[in-house]
């Protein structure tokens, strides 16, 4: 994969963000950045703040201090869906597919929020609408491909296994059309088998030069995958770089209790 660095440019910048609950410090004067076609992982213990910075990112959160600027725009006053619009898609730590759909339907689903058509040109069955559905609809089969759960496209989403309702949650925001994906903590609660599937996604998914903003605690998916590595202790940035330094970094070490930060 390709390694960036200072020179990229970056499409997203987080600057001297602080995020407080009332007297409970969540991030204190975050500021990094992430380049376009990047692959940055987030990590740190449980608490650290990485849920928390996606949440400000993708408009779930404002912060109390600091800027959040994606390719020139400011993003903290912003709503989800009007961050959405922008390019940021993200995942969720819980998986959130729908459920009483058909895996072919989720995905239609993410589809049409690029549709071009009208609530009243899709009653009427106009021409233009029948052929922009055929060719969602072809796109939706491309993608399920892509993500390798197209046998599966008949199934209701929640019927599912875990690790492929995983699959179909990447697969919904890539429907989306992102610019920038964000993937929060993705391979949580999988198996090695099922891991193994996702970091080969992943590896796809960089492929085609997608950013992504990664938060996760599998660390040989981190030190595999990751071009950058900004980690987080308290809700503060401890250690910044790539996957070789940031695995032997003292801080690092003490902050993850003295485990093993292992290698790739």
């Amino acid at each position: 994969m390709t390694r960036h660095d200072g020179s990229s440019r970056a499409v997203l910048s987080i600057e001297q963000v602080s995020v407080h609950f009332g007297g409970l410090v969540a991030i204190s004067d975050m500021t990094f950045a992430l380049n376009q076609g990047e692959l940055l992982s987030l990590i740190g213990p449980n608490g650290a703040g990485k849920t928390t910075a996606l949440n400000v990112v993708t408009g779930f959160l404002r912060p109390t201090k600091g800027e959040v600027r994606y390719r020139g725009a400011a993003l903290n006053r912003l709503k989800p869906h009007e961050v959405a619009n922008l390019g940021l898609v993200r995942t969720f730590q819980k998986t959130s597919v729908f459920g009483m759909n058909t895996v072919f339907d989720n995905v239609l689903i993410g589809l049409h929020r690029h549709g071009s058509s009208s609530l009243w040109e899709t009653v009427l069955a106009l021409p233009h609408v029948r052929r922009e559905e055929k060719r969602l609809r072809e796109r939706a089969w491309e993608i399920l491909d892509f993500v390798g759960i197209d046998k599966h496209a008949a199934q209701l989403g929640g019927a599912l296994p875990y690790g492929e309702q995983r699959l179909l949650e990447v697969a919904v925001a890539l429907a989306a059309q992102p610019t920038l994906l964000l993937l929060d903590e993705p391979v949580s609660g999988m198996n090695a088998s099922e891991t193994a599937s996702f970091m080969k996604l992943l590896g796809k998914i960089r492929q085609r030069g997608l950013t992504v903003l990664l938060v996760e605690h599998n660390m040989h998916m981190v030190m595999s995958m990751s071009d950058r590595i900004v980690a987080l202790n308290y809700g503060k940035i401890i250690a910044e770089g790539p996957p070789a330094a940031i695995q032997q970094d003292p801080e690092v070490i003490r902050a993850y209790l003295g485990q093993e930060v292992k290698r790739a």
